[in-house]
């Protein structure tokens, strides 16, 4: 089945669709096809690495799209290009472009969180890759006043250790964005979608630096920025911890370990009643993530993972929304 490398929707001939082009490159040419391979990439990133400024452990180098070709930047990059990891994983290493792809195209599409624009593409040796557009930069080149939640709570090496991503809970999070966002009723909303639907993926790399705020150009106020460096990291790294932060502060841990070993629904709705939300909001938050299942089905079944790590998504997916749906 040829495919949208971006939204997985059915196409003639894989590559991609109108609306995958309007929010990838103003509806521009854009390449489905690099013209160069992972081994190219990795020495394009070590000669230009002191010259780039994008975070994070994934290799990923700086692209610009010019006359319909992708090309390597070291400044006033357009996309960030992410190939299959260097570092070795437990399982499915060849499937994290497509996990990521296929988990911030269920966030867009099915549950109404707001992305970054991306897509798979292929490799000159016809290797997926994973790419996004940047949202910090605006049509003419000028920047996006944006922060992570690191930066706005004073999270450094020096200050909170090498962990520092991970030193504060959702809880703070919350307290955090309500300084810092005027319309922090909308935004805690947004917030707290976006950690059920982490959970509900089993992403445990949610940490403080994959939440932002960004300045908007219209009253110059801050609101979340669009999702990003969304996938389930279950799938590659089954022992990991089901949370990437606490949910609460000051390390108090939610009632229903003790009863079922894991975070339910009942403590996200705990989490929300703390973030002031009216509970019959957050019970439809909850009750949105669990009620796609089929929509859901349906597009882990059209993405580009392998079909042995197709099953393995489904059946976390499936066991987190059981535990979301325990709500009392």
């Amino acid at each position: 089945m040829n495919r949208c490398l971006s939204t997985l929707a059915k196409l003639d001939e894989e590559g991609y669709s109108a609306p995958a082009l309007a929010r990838l490159a103003d509806r521009r040419a854009f390449p489905p096809r690099l013209e160069f391979t992972r081994a190219d990439i990795m020495e394009i990133r070590t000669r230009t690495a002191a010259h780039m400024s994008i975070s994070g452990v994934q290799e990923k180098i700086s692209l610009r799209l010019h006359r319909g070709k992708l090309q390597p930047v070291t400044e006033d990059g357009e996309y960030i290009l992410k190939p299959i990891p260097g570092l070795a994983l437990p399982r499915f290493q060849e499937d994290v472009p497509a996990n990521e792809n296929l988990t911030m195209q269920l966030a867009e599409q099915i549950y109404g969180i707001h992305t970054a624009p991306n897509a798979c593409i292929r490799l000159a040796n016809s290797e997926l890759a994973y790419i996004t557009r940047r949202f910090d930069r605006r049509r003419d080149g000028t920047r996006v006043a944006q922060e992570d939640f690191c930066q706005l709570m004073g999270k450094t090496p020096e200050s909170a250790g090498p962990l520092y991503k991970y030193g504060a809970s959702y809880e703070e999070l919350g307290q955090a964005l309500r300084k810092y966002c005027s319309a922090y009723p909308v935004e805690l909303e947004k917030l707290f979608r976006q950690i059920v639907f982490n959970y509900a993926v089993a992403n445990g790399d949610a940490h403080l630096k994959n939440f932002s705020l960004q300045q908007t150009a219209t009253f110059g106020d801050y609101v979340l920025t669009p999702a990003y460096d969304l996938l389930c990291t279950k799938l590659h790294l089954p022992e990991e911890s089901r949370l990437a932060i606490d949910l609460f502060a000051e390390d108090e841990e939610p009632e229903s370990i003790a009863t079922y070993g894991f975070v339910t629904g009942a403590d996200l709705l705990d989490l929300a009643s703390r973030f002031g939300l009216i509970e019959q909001r957050a019970r439809t938050i909850l009750n949105d993530i669990c009620d796609h299942r089929d929509k859901a089905r349906d597009l882990i079944a059209r993405s580009f993972l392998s079909d042995e790590a197709k099953v393995v998504y489904q059946a976390i997916f499936d066991e987190r929304l059981r535990a979301l749906e325990i709500r009392g």
